[in-house]
This record gives structure tokens, C-alpha cells and sequence, in this order.
């Protein structure tokens, strides 16, 4: 059987089926992040390959509202590389950027992406979910949604080149849930992987 479906028991083992032990201190690594020294700032951009442009456009821009910022046409490569591309930068409102990359002549594989393989996750406020998730299928966007994550409620879209698009507003737990001195997060994450151990063990 694939590791997977024998793990079926895994999130009720990780829950409760081991050992709990307090939430682990956070290691140097994270309570630097959370110091005014951390060397990482923020998100400046996640760039993904697009099928074309303008296409890409409708979607970020127009129907989503992201303005187009900066874009690039590249001719060569750093390593001196002919190529043809053209790099497309969209604004959020905290000043990161989606990017995306058309290069004609470089083979993708563009297919209808999994949620769990590859998506990209926006907060919007609550008000804006509501409206996007009717605006959708008027738009003739794959929609689906709402989904109540516990400490976020999230909508999904399908962009043109099969990427999840979530639209994502945070619940008033939201913060107190994704406390780490509060929520277990390595202490679940260490169960898990206890888990995946026995079952490789007992395979």
C-alpha cells in the first residue's frame, strides 16, 4: 500500500495516539525571525511561468484588481544565454509582488494544479470574500468555496494557467491560532513524523 494511505490513521495518532508534550520552545532560528534583526524582511515576490501574458493580466489585474508594476523583457541570460521572456510584476497592497515569467520557447507542463501540489493564498477582508465568490462565476472563474479553515475562511479560483488562487480572510482567532507557544505546531509536527516512522517500520 502507498505510505499515504497506510498513514490514514496518522492525524488521529498525531492528535492524541502519542505522547503530548508541552508546545517546543522556538528554536534560534524562529525567535530570530521574530526579532527586529531578522534577516529575512518579507515576501518580495513568488514568480510562476504563465501560458501568455496579457491572459495572465485580465486575470491578476482586472478581475482580481492587482495593478501591473514593473515589466521586464529579458533577451539573456546571467549566463549570457539567448532566450526571449518576458517577466510580469503585480502589487499587493503590502508591496510584494506576484510575478510570472511567458517564455515561449521553454517547454511547461501547464495543467489544472492540485491545491495540495501548488497554491497561491491572498488575505483579503471579509466583506471582499463575500463579493469575490459571487463575482466569480460571473466572470466565468472557476470558483468554489467558502471553506472554513477554523482561523481562516477561504474562496478558490482557477487562473488561466491552473493555478489555485485563494482568496483568504482571517477569523478574530486568527492570531492566538497561529501562535506557536501556543498551538502545538512543533509538537504535531514531531508526532508526525513519529507517525510516518512506525508505518515505515511496520512496512
Amino acid at each position: 500500500a502507498r505510505l499515504g494511505e497506510r498513514l490514514g490513521w496518522a492525524s488521529q495518532l498525531i492528535r492524541g495516539g502519542l505522547p503530548r508534550r508541552r508546545a517546543a520552545p522556538l528554536s534560534p532560528i524562529a525567535r530570530k525571525l521574530s526579532r527586529e534583526d531578522a534577516m529575512i524582511k518579507g515576501l518580495h515576490h513568488n514568480a510562476y511561468r504563465c501560458r501568455d501574458s496579457e491572459e495572465t493580466r485580465r486575470f491578476y489585474e482586472d478581475f482580481l484588481g492587482l495593478p501591473l508594476a514593473t515589466t521586464l523583457v529579458i533577451s539573456e541570460t546571467k549566463t549570457g544565454r539567448t532566450t526571449q521572456a518576458l517577466h510580469t510584476f503585480y502589487r499587493l497592497d503590502d508591496g510584494s509582488y506576484l510575478a510570472f515569467f511567458e517564455v515561449p520557447d521553454e517547454p511547461f507542463e501547464f495543467k489544472p494544479q492540485d491545491d495540495y501540489d501548488l497554491h497561491i493564498a491572498l488575505e483579503v477582508e471579509y466583506p471582499d470574500l463575500e463579493r469575490m465568490f459571487a463575482e466569480g462565476p460571473k466572470h466565468g472563474v472557476e470558483t468554489r468555496g467558502i471553506s472554513d479553515h477554523h482561523f481562516i475562511h477561504s474562496i478558490y479560483f482557477r487562473d488561466p494557467n491552473g493555478y489555485v488562487v485563494e482568496l483568504t480572510a482571517k477569523l478574530p482567532n486568527h492570531d492566538e491560532a497561529t501562535d506557536p507557544t501556543l498551538n502545538d505546531a512543533r509538537g504535531k509536527l514531531d508526532r508526525w513524523q513519529a507517525a510516518k516512522q512506525q508505518v515505515g517500520d511496520a512496512g
